[in-house]
């Protein structure tokens, strides 16, 4: 059994020589409505850390730094991890009626009162590569902590199809219009709970302008001038990897 020990936006890991890995020996917490098991044969176990000291012999690590120092099953468990946990603390009450939900299912919640089942909610997001001949859109948003640059994204709003939130946000963003919009992948992103579609679509018409205040700066980059770029996993870093290895070309 390996163990996803959450504590806050951490992780608790386990250091074995030059490595770090999930550790296996945490104590369980007795509230078992806050322990979630799951992966082949329940190898997988998530939980709110159970102190605010972390126990001897691990290491506290980002969730996001982790990606790097984890297998790719070990990571992936992670974030799903992660997801759960703050799904459990954030969806307490019944949204039908207002009371306190109980574990129901494996991943879900009860209502006592009136009986609807509640399950984990993703927030679908899309990242899309503006192509313009040899150059793509490259952008630096308002809420970026570090001075890199990244893809145009945003949030799918109801009633709006994939590729009308692609256009719609390039739009409100830059004030660019775009065609030829292709759906290229998606990634879990567990930054608390979203799914990222990403896309690329080319450049139609428009002079870029930062319309909404989302954005602070940004342009067109060739492949051999780009700028200080977003770190992996992320899918918007992915998409500008493929599209310097000329995948889109």
């Amino acid at each position: 059994m390996r163990q996803i020990v959450i504590s806050g936006n951490d992780l608790w890991l386990e250091r074995r020589g030059d490595t770090l890995s999930l550790p296996s020996s945490v104590a369980l917490p007795s509230d078992g409505s806050g322990l979630f098991r799951f992966g082949p044969d329940g190898e997988y176990v998530a939980f709110q850390a159970p102190s605010v000291e972390i126990s001897a012999g691990l290491e506290l690590r980002g969730l996001r730094e982790s990606h790097a120092l984890l297998p790719a099953d070990d990571y992936a468990a992670a974030s799903k991890g992660a997801e759960l946990i703050h799904w459990h603390a954030s969806m307490r009450y019944c949204p039908a009626c207002g009371t306190l939900l109980r574990r129901g299912g494996p991943i879900s919640k009860i209502c006592p009162a009136c009986g609807s089942e509640h399950f984990p909610s993703l927030s679908p997001a899309v990242v899309v590569l503006v192509i313009r001949g040899r150059e793509a859109l490259l952008v630096h948003a308002a809420n970026f902590r570090r001075p890199f640059y990244a893809l145009v994204a945003g949030f799918v709003e109801t009633g709006e199809t994939l590729e009308q939130c692609v256009a719609r946000e390039v739009r409100e963003e830059t004030t660019l219009e775009i065609d030829d919009i292709r759906y290229r992948g998606s990634q879990s992103w567990p930054f608390p709970a979203q799914l990222m579609l990403g896309f690329t679509a080319r450049y139609r018409a428009g002079e870029v302008t930062f319309a909404d205040g989302e954005l602070t700066s940004g342009g067109f980059f060739s492949r051999d001038s780009l700028p200080m770029l977003p770190t992996p996993p992320s899918l918007s870093r992915a998409l500008i990897d493929a599209w310097t290895r000329g995948d889109f070309d």
